[in-house]
Formats: structure tokens, sequence, C-alpha cells
């Protein structure tokens, strides 16, 4: 990737993962209690230029922060952003690939930003019947349109499924093959690649929330750090695959808590699959316009 001029605006577009569920805005409204990053929302909320004192309202209570609004926040001081940072977040929960660019796409393309992450397609590999192939041609549609418009596009892979719950261990491979494709889009029209699944810090149990399929504040911060990384193009090169390794549980133990994971989390996402609804439905998005962002520590 070649070296661009400092980003001044920016939009996240995808699913649950880019909306930040379980990063709490409020450490109040984490199970944990804590935020590891020290901080709670820091973004004023406006679709106008100029600064105001309102803080970001979000669409579920306590809100929810995620990699993409703290990466926002890192490029207000990073030499890859700027102190007048504007930022949109458009991403919401249970999205699959064709409604992340049916419904979010034309207003990100709207906002004409100078840079849009794009991330989707992970909800899509989770159903058996997803034709991977097509959803990389679906995916390679919306890069073109993005950067045709001149606006530079950071992509994001899925992550390794191999120490998940058994849940997601059945689609490792169809997450390798969808990552193939999606490395190739981004040689092809020149993107940044956030790689999550080579990112083998993300796989210790403090980077994952309870429900074992998103990020806990931890893991949304450790992405962040990341992408500015990579747009930055300081992202440190590492070798090797293997998974960090994981404390063993007495049997008893182990019966109990995978009980209880399948009762509290996988019994009502079944529920919802069968009965055609989403977590997602009716909500809008957090940040739909661009707003300016306050750095880190502000």
């Amino acid at each position: 990737m070649t070296a661009t001029p400092p980003f001044k605006s920016y939009v996240a577009i995808g699913d649950s993962f880019t909306e930040g569920l379980m990063d709490f805005a409020d450490p109040a409204h984490d199970p944990a209690g804590t935020d590891p990053a020290g901080r709670t929302a820091g973004h004023d909320r406006t679709d106008a230029p100029g600064r105001t004192d309102a803080e970001v309202v979000d669409p579920t209570a306590g809100g929810f922060r995620g990699w993409a609004d703290r990466l926002a926040e890192q490029l207000v001081t990073s030499p890859a952003g700027s102190t007048d940072l504007t930022y949109g977040n458009l991403a919401i929960r249970g999205r699959l690939a064709d409604q992340v660019l049916a419904e979010q796409l034309p207003r990100a393309l709207e906002l004409a930003p100078d840079l849009v992450s794009l991330c989707a397609g992970g909800n899509d590999c989770l159903r058996p019947y997803t034709n991977i192939d097509h959803l990389a041609d679906e995916i390679e549609s919306a890069v073109v349109a993005l950067r045709e418009a001149g606006i530079q596009v950071l992509m994001v892979n899925g992550y390794d499924t191999e120490s998940a719950s058994p849940l997601l261990r059945t689609v490792r491979s169809r997450v390798g093959i969808y990552n193939s494709h999606l490395w190739t889009i981004a040689q092809r029209h020149g993107c940044y690649m956030l790689d999550l699944w080579g990112l083998r810090e993300l796989y210790t149990q403090e980077m994952w929330a309870e429900d074992r399929i998103h990020l806990s504040a931890k893991g949304h911060e450790l992405v962040s750090r990341q992408a500015l990384a990579t747009l930055e193009g300081t992202a440190s090169t590492r070798q090797g695959f293997a998974m960090p390794e994981r404390p063993g549980r007495p049997v008893r133990q182990a019966v109990a808590e995978e009980s209880a994971w399948v009762r509290t989390h996988l019994a009502p996402w079944v529920s919802r699959r069968l009965r055609r609804v989403s977590s997602g439905d009716g909500l809008e998005p957090k940040l739909p316009g661009l707003t300016p962002v306050r750095g880190e520590g502000d």
C-alpha cells in the first residue's frame, strides 16, 4: 500500500463486530464492571460541521464503543489522521453482507469520506448455504465502487475460529476460503488489510466476551491498535500460527460452563435463526453522519 495523505474523515460499515458489541461505552453496563482502556465514549454527535458538547447516544442501553470508535479516537493524534477528523459508524449487528452493502454502502458513498472500513461476511460464513465465491464477488463490487469514488478502503478479514466455540470451529475452512478471496481483493484494488487471522494475541481468553463470539473491551482495543498500525504502515511482522495456551478445566467445571454457554448464548442465537429475526432488527446506526472526534484522553 502506497503512502496516502492523512485521513480527515472516516466511515465504518459492517455488522456487530464494527458496531462494537460487548465493548460497553459505560463500564456500569459491563458485566465485568471494568473498562480496560480506562475511558468512556469520547465522540460528539452532529451531522453538520462544528463541534458540540452533545455526547454520542447509542441505540442500545449503555451503548457500545468497539474497535472502529477507538480507531477514530486514535487517528486524531496519528500521522495517518487529523486533529479535525470526522467519523461515522453505520454498522448494525446481525447484518448479512448483502444488507450491509444495500443499506450502508450508499450512505458511505454519499458521505464521501477519505477512508471507509469494510467488515462484512462473518454472519454469512455461519450459514451453510452461503456461496462463499458469490459473497466475495459482492464484496469486490463494493470495494470497486469505493475506490472509483476516490475512497481508501480498510478491509478486515475473518478471525481464526480454531480455538473458538464448537459452533464456530465448524466454519473455520469457510472463513479461510473467504479470507483468501479478501486478500486477493485487497491486492487487486490497493486496499489496506486489517489481518485478524494472523493476530495471534487476539486468541487469549481475556480478549473475548462471555458469549465467545464477540470481543471484550480488551479485544476491541487490540484490534483498533492493529488497525492503526496497518494504516500507519507500522504493523509488525510476526512468525508462527500457534494458538496461545489456555488453562485447562476440571471435567465437572467444563461441563457446567459449556451447559451455561449453550443455555445463555447459543440457544437464543439458534432461536433467532429459526424465527428468521435478527438482533439488529429495528436499530439505526449509532453515528449516521460525519461527527467530530475527541482524541484519546480528551
